[in-house]
């Protein structure tokens, strides 16, 4: 069975290794985990994710900016995008909806839940 890959941003390094350690655990995924998105475009042009996760809130380029980024590339703007967030506020998740995520997710995240989350993005691309 082929692997789905899946692209993880987040700047937090605990989250983002606990994350790709428990996907890469399924041995479902191929994961490739960033601390930032400064090299975004060229790192979906390169690694061809089929699922990204995006924090919302990071230094530099923020989850937001990159969605808007990413909607703009004719490679990337059919990747479902699934927001990350400590934040549960209403104005994100609109911007963030409104920006074409398909969900947004409030940190802590169970790892079934996540795993749900990206299988119905999945079947959605």
């Amino acid at each position: 069975m082929q692997k789905r890959r899946i692209m993880i941003i987040d700047d937090e390094d605990d989250f983002r290794k606990i994350t790709k350690m428990n996907l890469d655990f399924t041995e479902k995924y191929e994961v490739l985990a960033l601390s930032n998105a400064k090299n975004i475009i060229n790192d979906v042009h390169s690694f061809k994710p089929e699922v990204i996760l995006l924090d919302i809130l990071m230094p530099g380029i923020g989850g937001l900016d990159v969605c808007e980024m990413l909607n703009q590339d004719s490679v990337s703007k059919t990747v479902p995008i699934i927001i990350l967030s400590a934040l549960d506020k209403d104005t994100d998740k609109l911007k963030a909806y409104k920006l074409g995520v398909v969900d947004y997710l409030v940190k802590p995240i169970d790892v079934d839940s996540l795993i749900n989350k990206i299988e119905k993005a999945l079947r959605f691309k």
